[in-house]
């Protein structure tokens, strides 16, 4: 009972935090980072946060719901640099870490080294969604860092388990992790795809808002959960189960459906990341009677430069490769673009809970090196990661003068006018026995003409006429569900056909679902 105490005293907290980041423009995992880190400071007993449950509990409903928004088209295209930041960027910040802390601690071996940069080398998926979600920017932009969040944390789960079993054992092979990388990866993604589908195939047979939201909200648990017995990243399972979900959302929901469970992945979503963050800066409380024990070297020196090597490992490997890559395509990178991804790896729940999940003993009476500075400095680089590159994104982004491109408003433009004239194609094909009243289907007809003629810019005031017409009349309502019907089908083909993405179609979407729901 006391837990839940703690839990819902928290989760208020939080949602208090939340509402102060939006008043002060702020991303809310900062704040919410921040304010746990001060609640770290106020008397009590330490809140131990079991890595198991944080894993299986934060890590594959965020992931899923992040990569039902994914677009395939977008990843598809951004592959080859998504790739490279989600594995090696991970191997490099990881031997960049150990170096540097394997040189600045004394008697620190490289293989603790190694454990510690496999803990703090993958970017987070909250984090990144979070923040950027709040900014003007490129699409490409967007797509890139949250692929890569996606997927490299499948990378740096497979270095941790090796190095820590290199400090067991005093022994590591980076070729047996590397092919160990590609079948646990390669094993993942096999079994996400086949639920995906298994379950693309079940959800046709519901017709059940309730049962439908229910079943969503079940999938990522029991994707991540299978694929970790056997064996397989979990993390990559639910991945790719979501983008196969995903995929066929349009075409498997009703609009009812759509829009409950969107409605009900927000709430959730919002209430795991809202725990996890502020858990974050709690986990400082644990480590108090250690800190007070040590030198400010280790509380002060060891963060700073794990968390600059964190920083900056990026920013070189980031412009490296944009310009490497240049030199077999064109056109050449645009570095304000390369500076912004450079600027993105915020750090989360997953480092955390890798941290915490360090054995305390790695033999019976033998400590587990350097574990309590392995955690504090993996907060450390959190906390160095969310509030500076999270406070700083914004006005970077504002002094380089990058906007958001017009890419998603043409599509948008095009997918609208393309649905229109499905439309009026749909209701030109009804029966004359489907329509009695005619002026329902005229109205309705002249509202289509005149929305294409606004999207080709050539409406005028005199281009319909005004009729006598209730549009909450039963004839109206059956045509127009007729007519949103069409305009589903067509945007949903565009998609298919990579003429739109999936962010245009999700918007356009949900207008059509509301509607559906309005008039049924």
């Amino acid at each position: 009972m006391e837990s839940i105490e703690t839990v819902v005293e928290l989760l208020f907290c939080a949602i208090l935090l939340a509402l102060i980041a939006r008043r002060a423009r702020i991303p809310y995992p900062v704040a919410l980072v921040i304010g746990g880190l001060l609640l770290a400071f106020v008397p009590g007993p330490p809140v131990i946060l079991n890595p198991d449950l944080a894993l299986t509990l934060f890590l594959p409903p965020v992931l899923y719901q992040a990569a039902l928004d994914a677009s395939w088209r977008d990843t598809r295209q951004n592959l080859g640099s998504i790739s490279l930041l989600a594995t090696g960027l991970v191997v490099f910040t990881t031997t960049a870490v150990a170096a540097v802390a394997h040189f600045l601690v004394p008697g620190m071996g490289w293989a603790p080294g190694f454990v510690l940069g496999a803990i703090v080398s993958p970017s987070d998926a909250v984090a990144a969604t979070a923040v950027m979600q709040r900014l003007s920017i490129s699409r490409r932009i967007v797509t890139v860092v949250e692929g890569e969040s996606l997927v490299n944390d499948a990378t740096g789960l497979v270095f941790y388990k090796y190095s820590i079993a290199a400090v067991v054992a005093g022994t590591f092979s980076f070729p047996e992790a590397a092919a160990d990388f590609l079948l646990i990866g390669g094993g993942g993604v096999a079994i996400g795809l086949a639920f995906g589908w298994i379950f693309v195939k079940l959800q046709r047979g519901l017709n059940d808002p309730l049962i439908e939201s229910t079943y969503s909200l079940l999938l990522p648990f029991a994707i991540y959960i299978t694929a970790q017995y056997v064996g397989v990243s979990g993390v990559l399972a639910v991945v790719a189960a979501g983008l196969v979900r995903g995929h066929y959302y349009p075409e498997i929901l009703s609009a009812r459906t759509r829009v409950q469970a969107l409605l009900t992945w927000d709430v959730v979503i919002f209430i795991l990341n809202s725990l996890s963050f502020v858990l974050i800066g709690l986990q400082l409380r644990g480590l108090m009677p250690w800190l007070m024990q040590h030198s400010a070297l280790t509380m002060i020196g060891v963060p700073v430069a794990i968390s600059a090597v964190v920083i900056l490992t990026r920013i070189v490997w980031v412009f490296s490769m944009g310009y490497a890559a240049s030199l077999f395509s064109k056109p050449a990178p645009n570095p304000r673009s390369l500076m912004v991804v450079a600027w993105t790896g915020m750090r989360g729940i997953v480092s955390l809970a890798t941290a915490l999940a360090l054995p305390v003993e790695i033999v019976a009476g033998r400590e587990f090196p350097y574990r309590n500075l392995i955690v504090f400095t993996a907060f450390s680089v959190i906390l160095a990661t969310l509030v500076i590159q999270g406070l700083t994104l914004g006005p970077l982004i504002r002094l380089l003068g990058l906007h958001a491109d017009n890419t998603t408003a043409r599509e948008e433009a095009v997918a609208r006018l393309e649905a229109a004239k499905a439309a009026l194609v749909a209701l030109a094909k009804l029966p004359n026995e489907a329509t009695p009243d005619r002026r329902a289907l005229h109205r309705l007809r002249s509202d289509y003409e005149r929305r294409i003629a606004d999207l080709h810019g050539t409406s005028s005031t005199a281009s319909a006429p005004v009729l006598q017409f209730v549009q909450t009349d039963a004839q109206f309502r059956s045509l127009r569900v007729v007519a949103l019907a069409a305009e589903r089908t067509q945007i949903v083909a565009m998609r298919n056909r990579s003429i739109i993405g999936d962010e245009v179609l999700h918007r356009i979407e949900r207008e059509l679902d509301l509607e559906e729901l309005e008039i049924t």
